[in-house]
C-alpha cells in the first residue's frame, strides 16, 4: 500500500509537467514565425542570387557587376525573397556607353508582391536601370542615381527605393503580414530562432521534471 500511495503523486506530475513545456514549445513557434518586411541586397554571379555579404553603402561593385535589390517579408538571409527575372548585365546596360573613369552597374529592383506590402500601398512594377557611376562609387551610390528618392532611418539602414514604401522601415510582421513592435534588421538578416528566456524556460521545466523522478523513486526507495 505504501508503494502505490508514493508513485501516484509522480504520475500525476507528469501532465502538469509537460503542459509548460508545451507552452514554452508553442512560444518558441510563435516566435520564429516573425518577419521584417525590408529591403535586402543582393549580388547576382552568373545565373544566381547571392545575399550580399556587405550592406549597399559599403560595398563597392566593379564595372559590369549586377545588384539587386528586393523588398519583401523575412524571417532571415536563409528565407529571403530574391529578386525576380533572369536580367543580366548585358541585358541591362546595352545601351549605356563604357567612359573614362566610370563603372556602369546593373540594378534589378523588385518592389515586391501585394502580400508583403504595407497596408493601403501597391508595390511598382519590378525595373532595371543602369548606372554610371564613378569607378570608386558604392552600390548605395549607384542606386541613388538612377532610383531616387531614397529614404534611409536614422540608423543607415535602406528604407525606401523611388519612394517605395512610403512609410515604416525594417518593421517586425507576423503571419498574415501583420505589423507587430517595431524592430530593425540592423545586419540584414533579422533575428531568427527562440529568444534566450523561451530556452531558459524549456530548461527550467526538463530540471523541474528531473526533480520530480529522482523524488518519486526516492519515496519509493
Amino acid at each position: 500500500m505504501r508503494r502505490r500511495r508514493a508513485t501516484a503523486p509522480a504520475l500525476f506530475l507528469v501532465p502538469l509537467l509537460l503542459a509548460p513545456l508545451l507552452l514554452v514549445l508553442t512560444a518558441a513557434g510563435q516566435a520564429q514565425a516573425v518577419g521584417y518586411r525590408y529591403w535586402s541586397f543582393w549580388d547576382r554571379t552568373g545565373g544566381s542570387w547571392t545575399y550580399a555579404t556587405q550592406g549597399p553603402s559599403t560595398a563597392r561593385p566593379s564595372d559590369g557587376d549586377v545588384e539587386g535589390f528586393r523588398f519583401a517579408v523575412s524571417e532571415d538571409s536563409q528565407d529571403a525573397s530574391k529578386p525576380r527575372g533572369n536580367a543580366d548585365f548585358a541585358s541591362v546596360c546595352a545601351r549605356t556607353e563604357a567612359r573614362a573613369g566610370a563603372k556602369r552597374v546593373a540594378l534589378v529592383l523588385d518592389f515586391g508582391t501585394a502580400a508583403d506590402a504595407p497596408s493601403a500601398q501597391t508595390p511598382p512594377a519590378p525595373r532595371t536601370a543602369c548606372a554610371r557611376v564613378p569607378s570608386d562609387a558604392t552600390a548605395a551610390d549607384a542606386l541613388a542615381s538612377v532610383a531616387k528618392p531614397l529614404r534611409y532611418d536614422t540608423n543607415a539602414l535602406l528604407c525606401a527605393i523611388a519612394g517605395y514604401p512610403r512609410t515604416g522601415c525594417g518593421e517586425q510582421v507576423s503571419a498574415p503580414h501583420e505589423p507587430t513592435a517595431s524592430a530593425h534588421p540592423r545586419s540584414g538578416a533579422p533575428h531568427h530562432g527562440p529568444s534566450a528566456g523561451l530556452l531558459a524556460g524549456v530548461a527550467a521545466v526538463v530540471l523541474l521534471g528531473a526533480a520530480a523522478i529522482w523524488q518519486a523513486r526516492r519515496r519509493r526507495g
